[in-house]
């Protein structure tokens, strides 16, 4: 089989007010591509974003998206274990992976010179990855070690899955951790790994992302030449995401071996594409998005309670959960820290942000958004998650200009709106020395 790749875009969008712009190319077979030519330096980025993750398992079947994040660098048809990594790492080249709820992505930087050879290694596991049982087993261990590292004897990624686990309802795609349930990690056999492969693994299910000193028209020819004879696959249409029913706080206390409270607060939110994220997201900036914000000028700061205060917006396909993050300091409990937050949001949606809090906000998303833009790495990595996430690059681009037309009012909506108790999940880990005697959950 083979493919060709029309030299005209389909889709085009400029760097702001510089001469770089975003070029989008699709071949015959479904292969979507996104070149980027910033001769800044002598490297190219060059990243492979599949619409695979988490959300795409099913209960009982969970993890699996991110076992193939570690199973993709073992053995193809064509390369022995081990040579992925040896024939990059011989010219200089460094690679990962990262998997999460609605992708999966394997990323590249080369030397410019390199190019060709990181496209032949890609387009080999893409289509000729060897998914048999000592390979599966192997690496089925390795992720179940990674799991007991990360979740289970690691608090913080603990209270991370508990939070998700409570707030979403069973059938929710993203209330499973990535990583999966220990169970289904040790339960999942070979036939299972191939099937989500050979599903999932196709061109039309992927972007490649390329941004550096290249030639574009070489560059596309050698993606003809190396993904061409790929075939498209019948990819499951998405599952209905189930509605979030939500109508009350939800919460749950463990006892760990913590020597202060942790406290870790969801609500839901919204998806990355709605038109409140903007606002949500100045919202969260003025709460706790830096030293000056509210809620560290008044937990940590001022009343010493706190050693740190962190909260993050969602950035999902569907609504995901804002998450805030305190850690007390020794002889303070999670519940004073959570009186003065609560009290914190009610303020902010009473009365909205004062300008000079609405100002620096603006700046210092903005600042961030093109900060992050800077190099290869960070453009491809932010095209590919926007065309991944959302099913257009261009989005990223009026999203950034959306956060500079954030009203005061705007951020007071957000507020009254996405903070609301019946949205809002709760959990905590307490020393045991608290619940010595008490019987509690470990």
């Amino acid at each position: 089989m083979s493919t060709s790749l029309s030299r005209t875009p389909i889709a085009e969008h400029a760097f702001g007010s510089g001469a770089l712009k975003v070029s989008k190319y699709l071949l015959s077979n479904g292969l979507a591509v996104l070149v980027v030519v910033d001769r800044a330096a002598p490297i190219v980025a060059y990243q492979t974003w599949l619409k695979v993750g988490s959300r795409h398992e099913f209960a009982g079947k969970t993890g699996l998206a991110h076992f193939f994040e570690h199973l993709m660098f073992n053995q193809t048809e064509h390369l022995a274990p081990g040579e992925f990594d040896r024939k990059l790492e011989s010219v200089g080249a460094d690679t990962n992976a990262a998997t999460w709820l609605d992708w999966t992505y394997y990323k590249e930087n080369v030397p410019s010179p390199h190019l060709d050879l990181v496209m032949s290694l890609e387009a080999d596991r893409m289509g000729h990855l060897v998914v048999q049982d000592p390979q599966v087993t192997s690496e089925r261990e390795v992720v179940a070690s990674e799991r007991r590292a990360h979740v289970e004897d690691d608090v913080e990624g603990f209270l991370a899955e508990q939070l998700c686990k409570i707030a979403f309802d069973d059938h929710h795609p993203y209330r499973w951790p990535t990583i999966g349930w220990m169970e289904d990690i040790r339960g999942f056999t070979t036939a299972d790994a191939r099937g989500f492969y050979e599903t999932y693994y196709a061109p039309n299910n992927a972007t490649i992302v390329m941004v550096g000193d290249l030639d574009a028209d070489a560059a596309l020819d050698a993606l003809e030449r190396h993904y061409g004879s790929l075939p498209a696959r019948v990819i499951p249409v998405q599952r209905a995401t189930p509605v979030i029913a939500q109508d009350g706080e939800r919460r749950e206390t463990f006892a760990k071996e913590v020597s202060s409270d942790r406290l870790l607060v969801g609500w839901h939110g919204c998806s990355l594409a709605d038109p409140a994220h903007a606002a949500l997201t100045v919202a969260i900036d003025i709460l706790a998005g830096s030293n000056s914000s509210r809620l560290h000028r008044l937990l940590v700061v001022e009343k010493e309670i706190c050693s740190s205060v962190g909260m993050m917006a969602p950035e999902f396909r569907d609504a995901g959960l804002v998450e805030l993050r305190v850690s007390l300091m020794h002889g303070h409990r999670a519940a004073a820290a959570e009186s003065l937050v609560y009290e914190t949001i009610a303020e902010l949606a009473a009365s909205g942000p004062t300008p000079a809090e609405l100002a620096r906000a603006h700046t210092r998303l903005e600042t961030d958004f093109w900060h992050g833009l800077r190099h290869p790495e960070g453009k491809a990595r932010t095209l590919g998650h926007w065309e991944t996430t959302v099913g257009d690059f261009r989005r990223m681009f009026e999203a950034a200009a959306g956060i500079a037309r954030v009203t005061a009012e705007d951020v007071q909506k957000a507020a009254d709106r996405f903070f609301a108790e019946r949205r809002r999940t709760v959990v905590i880990a307490e020393p045991l020395t608290h619940r010595r005697g008490k019987g509690g959950r470990a």
